[in-house]
């Protein structure tokens, strides 16, 4: 069969959210955070890159751990390092910027923003220093958090910050509670928090001179903090600070205050002017043919991600979650596409993702790669994990798989290509009873159904398929009693 890709494009037990996509030379390289594996907080890992050849997005490449959080200074009190992202100085060289955490997000807005350089993109870094000002102060203006960075024609752009609505409320500044939340969450004084011009939090921006640390330009915000009566005002700025350049046009990818969505936002300026341009993706679907968020087609959560134009197409890279938590977040892909005005159209998400059409309805495929897992009632993810039973992706030593699927569990692929298509096999253990049973759209149009009885270990049921040629979504939906396990999908 061809060598082909899907979501989630990297080895299955590899969690990389936060990803910041970018190419240099002729491979593209995806830097992010580093979850473990049903993990217990954010970023326990440290940083691991990919890479990619850009004209073979199958053929991803492991580089290794290319910085340590023990290089930090900072380890000691925050062993956790964030969303980074890395850029090319005018020396040629590579630059890693990013924040320190403690567990949970404690400590991960004290700043300051640390900086590690190599020589090559896949390193391995050094740590360098922290973005300061002349003086030697560390640059904390505002809040140090989710560093995105580019070289805009020789000027190095830091894009920094993030956002809660505790100033939203009229005369907040008479409410002690609200100023001692701020005081305690961003390690702020009373007076840097009163007196801060337009809030200390929101979207801001320092350039650094060429020695890619000391502030060239004071910071300063590039959307205010306060959205109400502008275009941001449904879909406020939460964290996840991106930018591209794509012609004269900057282009500010951000998560929303939605939390589940990635948003851009369009100035002819790096530092102003912007207009709010639409959502890219959301990790639960929500917004596709005006689906409601308690319509959400996966449990939601944290997002953050950006766009990247790849061998001349683009695509959006976001991540899904799984372990029914926010700590084990996984990378995922889709096309976008940019139309002559400059507007992006929010894309569904798929379980092809990078691969260059839909994946061939042949041979077996780990069920892992549902982009659509619903019980009617996924929960949004909160800086936790659920102990709640719904459906999710999880794993059982290096047994990979969907559990805790129960009555009315929809499970969905998009999409396959099918052709001659004869049977399918599902490999289950079941705790329960009932029919499985395969669509090829949701919930019409059946093409198989299997019987589910007791089984408590990997049991491989086979039916012949009744499908047409052609590309279609496959969808799996569950009907009985207990709960089953799905590990892998077979065409024959």
């Amino acid at each position: 069969m061809t060598k082909q890709v899907y979501n989630p494009f990297l080895p299955l037990n590899e969690c990389i959210p936060d990803g910041e996509p970018h190419v240099f030379g002729d491979r593209v390289y995806l830097y992010g955070s580093h979850d473990k594996e049903g993990g217990e907080t954010f970023c326990m890992l440290d940083y691991t890159v990919y890479s990619a050849p850009v004209d073979d997005l199958t053929d991803w490449r492991c580089e290794g751990v290319i910085y340590k959080a023990s290089q930090d200074p900072d380890y000691k009190e925050r062993k956790y390092m964030y969303a980074p992202d890395v850029v090319r100085g005018n020396d040629g060289r590579y630059y890693l910027y990013y924040c320190m955490s403690g567990a949970y997000g404690k400590g991960g807005y004290f700043g300051p923003i640390s900086v590690a350089v190599s020589d090559t993109p896949a390193g391995k870094y050094e740590y360098l220093g922290f973005v300061r000002y002349p003086d030697g102060r560390p640059m904390k203006k505002f809040v140090c958090f989710d560093p995105g960075v580019i070289n805009d024609n020789g000027v190095i752009r830091i894009y920094y910050g993030t956002q809660v609505d505790y100033e939203q409320k009229d005369n907040w500044q008479d409410d002690d509670s609200i100023v001692q939340k701020e005081m305690e969450m961003y390690n702020k004084s009373r007076e840097e928090i009163l007196t801060t011009e337009g809030s200390v939090m929101g979207p801001c921006m320092v350039v650094v001179e060429d020695d890619m640390m000391t502030v060239k330009e004071e910071p300063k915000h590039i959307i205010p903090y306060d959205t109400r009566g502008t275009s941001f005002e449904s879909h406020p700025f939460f964290e996840a600070s991106s930018m591209r350049k794509i012609g004269n046009t900057y282009y500010f990818i951000y998560s929303s205050k939605q939390n589940h969505e990635l948003c851009y936002a369009t100035s002819k300026y790096p530092d102003r002017d912007f207009v709010f341009g639409g959502t890219i993706v959301s990790n639960g679907d929500v917004g596709i043919n005006g689906r409601e968020e308690q319509d959400r087609l996966n449990m939601t959560g944290t997002t953050h991600g950006s766009i990247e134009n790849i061998n001349g197409q683009w695509y959006v890279f976001y991540h899904r979650l799984t372990h029914k938590s926010d700590y084990s977040r996984q990378a995922c892909a889709e096309k976008i596409f940019i139309a002559e005005d400059g507007s992006i159209n929010q894309v569904e998400i798929t379980s092809c993702g990078l691969n260059n059409g839909a994946l061939i309805a042949e041979g077996a495929y780990p069920a892992v790669i549902a982009c659509n897992i619903t019980n009617g009632n996924m929960p949004h993810g909160c800086n936790s994990i659920y102990t709640e039973s719904f459906p999710n992706v999880t794993n059982r030593g290096e047994d990979r798989f969907i559990g805790e699927i129960s009555d009315g569990t929809l499970i969905g692929y998009k999409y396959f290509s099918f052709k001659n298509a004869a049977e399918l096999s599902v490999v289950i253990t079941a705790a329960g009873s009932g029919t499985l049973t395969a669509y090829k759209d949701m919930g019409k149009s059946e093409i198989a159904r299997f019987a589910v009885s007791p089984v408590s270990d990997w049991t491989e049921f086979t039916e012949k398929i009744s499908i047409e040629d052609g590309v279609h979504p496959l969808y799996f939906i569950y009907r009985g009693t207990g709960t089953i396990e799905l590990k892998q999908i077979v065409f024959s």
